[in-house]
């Protein structure tokens, strides 16, 4: 299969990312672009889905996942009926942000391209539990670092770092260019070019990982399309759905009841342990083997919900008071300065 990313380093099949790949899944509305991709290559992509056993009509919910092994099955065979060996990067432009479901409107309602790739790193797991995605900030730097989890193909590296690239033009500016993209598999016998002429930046192939570097100034611009309240609302969709997804994750399914309670006054411990059917003392224990405790997460959650509203404009501080969990504004003042050394005031003003 000539250009194929088949062999990727880290992408190989052997037993133990075999196993691992047959447990975690992607969204499965993401083969609606393959599809697409593939009727536009002049392919039946019934007839391709078909005979792989994969259903034709995905619906865009994001409970309907499918297991690793079998887009990785998927890519290969369009692959070899396109004989494209950059067929990745022709899925990318297929993809579309509702296709990620409650995380695409969030990201498209960005404030910034940086709240974009923060959104990435706390909810990726929504769209695929293949990779752990990472920001860092290095000096004038912003670095986007995927670490990936099991087996895939390489076309799965291709489609997303395209459509990352292409959606974030789409809602800053088309002049967007990364500084440098590194990916994990090799670079296919016919060459760099395609990818050079995508991403229009220099691509290092046969990485540990992924990686897309970009300018700080570049992210932190404000964007046209910004609004605080359609992002917060998804946002917390999102978190409903990455408890039902993983409802071993302690973690996500406190955060989610704490958003929940928190407008009721009412959110203590021993109210989230009752909803999540377990003693105060078990969920205390479960997050402290995750290296956490309850009111570390009601702080970070009411932190983070607190930056969020006040972002909104409409929203008085009274009404943010009291949908924190807070009794009065001087509590809530109190906390916010300790959170940021802001008061939430100064906060709005400032951003």
């Amino acid at each position: 299969m000539s250009g194929s990313n088949k062999n990727a380093p880290g992408t190989g099949v052997d037993s133990a990312s075999h196993i691992a790949a047959l447990q975690l899944t992607t969204i499965g509305s993401y083969t609606v672009a393959i599809a697409r991709a593939l009727e536009a290559s002049g392919v039946d992509s019934k007839r391709i889905f078909e005979s792989l056993g994969i259903p034709t009509d995905v619906s865009t919910d994001p409970m309907t996942r499918l297991p690793a092994v079998t887009m990785t099955r998927l890519f290969r065979t369009c692959v070899d009926v396109t004989n494209n060996p950059y067929f990745g990067l022709k899925v990318a432009k297929f993809i579309h942000l509702t296709h990620l479901h409650a995380l695409g409107y969030s990201l498209a309602a960005s404030g910034t391209l940086m709240d974009f790739c923060r959104r990435l790193e706390r909810y990726f797991r929504l769209v695929s539990q293949l990779a752990k995605i990472s920001v860092i900030e290095a000096d004038q730097q912003i670095l986007l670092r995927l670490d990936y989890l099991a087996a895939f193909s390489g076309e799965t590296e291709d489609a997303f770092f395209g459509f990352l690239i292409l959606t974030m033009r789409l809602l800053y500016k088309q002049q967007l260019a990364p500084v440098r993209l590194e990916m994990q598999h090799p670079m296919p016998r016919e060459g760099a070019q395609p990818y050079e002429a995508l991403f229009r930046c220099p691509v290092i192939f046969s990485k540990v990982g992924g990686l897309l570097v970009f300018d700080k100034a570049d992210l932190v611009q404000p964007l046209t399309g910004s609004c605080p309240e359609l992002a917060q609302v998804n946002d917390n969709i999102v978190i409903g759905y990455l408890a039902r997804l993983d409802k071993s994750d302690v973690i996500t399914g406190v955060t989610q009841k704490i958003i929940e309670f928190l407008p009721d006054g009412d959110c203590t411990r021993d109210k989230v342990a009752s909803a999540l059917c377990m003693s105060p003392t078990k969920l205390q224990l479960k997050l402290s083997q995750r290296g956490t405790h309850f009111q570390q997460l009601l702080d970070d959650t009411r932190k983070e919900l607190a930056c969020s509203y006040l972002s909104q404009a409409s929203r008085p501080v009274t009404e943010i008071t009291f949908l924190l969990g807070f009794s009065d504004t001087s509590n809530f003042t109190r906390a916010f300065k300790r959170w940021t050394g802001l008061s939430p005031t100064d906060y709005r003003q400032q951003f």
